[in-house]
């Protein structure tokens, strides 16, 4: 039986719904954690299988293989990745800004805005309440539900959408999380890997059809104004397709410009012939 991780955000729930609503089975233990925290787990041998940071799989490449279709992404802005900052980000040379110990990719997507399109340096400060910061009016980058939720309690014109930002500067899409499997474990069980893909994939098109049921079960886990999700849900891009990967690819080759990844690595999903 495979380990599998999963997101605990309500961005993962048009993915996942479908195993909590009973209507397909997923041939393994879901396992539910932060990014951050999925990614240590994959790394240390106790997941087989997960959605993983962007940023860690391109830091990891060499033990772990990308699975096809799948990532969590976004064609322009995202609403839940951003940086709430009182100045511009042309203007944080030197500032200290705090950030949240849950993200890899989003920490390191501001890296390269910050450094690559505005030509500043900051400070990361790992931050217990990255969002009491900003509401504070520090400087500072929150992703998944807390990002969403300090939009409420900020002045707009301080939140700044990585998303946006990114699509504005290179015109790409930007990959946040892609879904990956340890290289040992494709070798030694992979028909296991592959039926665990089938029930993603089965899963994923199960949302597609009943966007209604996912929505009711983001709205039970993190209750939202009438209408939100469904458009929260439309930013995102589920699809690991030819956009994807070409943005999987513009975010890493930005990222070992500024020496935040030693060396790029391919974007291109192991092949897994899937039942």
């Amino acid at each position: 039986m495979l380990r599998a991780g999963r997101i605990s955000y309500t961005n993962d729930l048009p993915i996942y719904c479908a195993f909590d609503e009973g209507a397909v089975r997923f041939p393994g233990e879901l396992i539910s954690d932060v990014p951050t925290a999925l990614n240590a787990r994959l790394h240390d041998g106790r997941l087989d299988l997960s959605p993983v940071s962007a940023h860690f799989y391109a830091q990891h490449a060499d033990r772990l293989a990308l699975l096809p279709g799948l990532c969590i992404g976004s064609r322009d802005q995202v609403w839940s990745v951003i940086l709430v900052s009182p100045v511009p980000p042309a203007r944080l040379d030197g500032a200290r800004i705090a950030v949240t110990t849950e993200s890899s990719s989003g920490r390191n997507l501001l890296r390269v805005l910050l450094e690559g399109r505005f030509g500043v340096r900051a400070t990361f400060a790992e931050h217990p309440d990255p969002l009491g910061a900003a509401i504070a009016g520090q400087p500072a980058l929150l992703i998944g539900d807390r990002a969403i939720d300090v939009q409420r309690s900020v002045v707009p014109e301080h939140v700044y959408d990585l998303g946006s930002l990114w699509h504005e500067w290179t015109g790409a899409d930007m990959v946040y999380a892609v879904w990956a499997v340890r290289r040992d474990v494709l070798r030694e069980r992979g028909d296991l890997v592959a039926s665990a893909l089938d029930a993603l994939r089965e899963s994923q098109a199960w949302g597609v059809e009943h966007p209604d049921r996912v929505i009711a079960a983001a709205q039970a886990v993190r209750p939202r104004g009438a209408g939100f999700y469904a458009a929260y849900y439309r930013t995102l891009n589920f699809a690991f397709d030819d956009r994807a990967r070409a943005g999987l690819a513009r975010f890493i080759a930005e990222s070992v410009a500024i020496g935040a990844l030693e060396r790029a690595c391919s974007v291109e999903p192991e092949v897994l012939q899937c039942r």
